[in-house]
């Protein structure tokens, strides 16, 4: 195992009652790296979290951290702190005694206490603030002193789980920065869960997206954003378009499909193995495709202007095709001008991603 693997789960299984939640999970994670664990509720994604943390024992499999194998290992003797969704904080305690409680867990010397804490809450922005109570403070503020009380251990991953939920937008994205921040300057290993694409999709080095206790695709966020290995991925994460196609030629990298309803062919790169007369899909990002402009690309199929919704940056049009299909497209810096009626959607041969049928 490479010395720069930090975490290596083998085989991990987990059943609650008659649901197998996790299933068959293989994944290493490198040491310094933002990793977002990722999906709906109920895929196994927190389930997977808290048996890394020990709070679950898993049924069938190994848990590796740092060279060492852990499954027979409490919580505390793992060196995985975590940050809950509700942050977990005691009450009747101060934010310096919330932060300093795993060292006094560990009965270490009253003076690396001091020092290690006033560190841990310089690093979360709240020097000054250590004899309040959690009860006073907003709730950006009790996530920070949560986040704190989990770098304050100096261990080397810690996992958060779904923790800025409770905030509202303008802070969540706040403290979105503050916390990949922190985790680029300290070169922390960081395992995050969320259902949320954008959080996902702005914080992380490598997201692993899960489904129905499996993983469905990991990779970083371009790969998964840009290149989805399947429909689910692909819906999950943002907003796209499908379109059914035939493999009609293979050569090399590349694949000439047939699709629409008056069989046009466009040739894509590709890196999947395809064969001729494969059913396949072909995944295209609602701003990719562009309205009215002949020189936008060889992918071409006519639609029916249905609604649209003004987004601010954005003009986001839903659109009827000619087979009954719906289509969504993004117009960006258009001014005052509108479409309306039939027009033509053109997207570049580059902007379109094949999908294999698996499922």
């Amino acid at each position: 195992m490479s010395t720069q693997v930090l975490l290596d789960l083998k085989n991990v299984n987990k059943v609650f009652g008659e649901n197998h939640v996790l299933k068959h999970i293989d994944l290493q994670i490198e040491r310094g790296k933002f990793i977002t664990f990722l999906g709906p509720s109920g895929c196994g994604k927190t389930t997977l979290l808290r048996s890394i943390a020990g709070f679950y024992t898993i049924d069938e499999g190994e848990i590796w951290i740092d060279g060492k194998l852990v499954n027979d290992l409490p919580p505390y003797k793992r060196g995985t702190p975590m940050v809950f969704q509700e942050y977990a904080l005691f009450p009747h305690m101060t934010v310096f005694d919330n932060v300093a409680y795993g060292l006094d867990i560990q009965k270490r010397p009253e003076a690396e206490v001091q020092e290690r804490v006033k560190a841990a809450l310089a690093q979360v922005k709240l020097t000054g603030l250590e004899e309040r109570y959690p009860n006073q403070m907003s709730g950006g503020q009790q996530q920070r002193v949560a986040m704190a009380r989990a770098l304050v251990m100096n261990s080397p991953i810690i996992l958060l789980d779904e923790p800025l939920s409770n905030l509202d937008a303008k802070l969540r994205e706040e403290v979105r920065v503050e916390l990949r921040s922190i985790q680029l300057e300290l070169g922390l290993t960081v395992i995050y869960v969320t259902h949320d694409q954008l959080e996902a999709l702005s914080m992380s080095d490598y997201i692993v997206v899960f489904n129905k206790g499996a993983i469905d695709q990991h990779g970083t966020p371009h790969e998964i954003y840009y290149k989805p290995r399947t429909r689910y991925v692909a819906d999950f994460i943002g907003t796209t378009n499908f379109i059914d196609a035939v493999v009609r030629q293979t050569s090399g990298q590349t694949a000439t499909v047939q699709y629409g309803s008056d069989g046009r062919m466009i040739t894509l790169h590709t890196s999947e193995q395809v064969a001729v007369g494969e059913n396949v899909l072909l995944c295209i990002r609602p701003e990719s495709l562009r309205m009215n402009q002949p020189n936008a690309g060889d992918f071409i199929i006519e639609g029916t202007v249905s609604s649209s919704m003004f987004l601010g940056e954005k003009e986001r049009y839903f659109l009827t095709g000619n087979h009954g299909a719906e289509w969504i497209v993004d117009a960006y810096d258009i001014g005052q001008q509108t479409f309306q009626g039939t027009v033509e959607l053109r997207a570049a041969a580059d902007k379109i991603h094949l999908i294999r049928i698996t499922e």
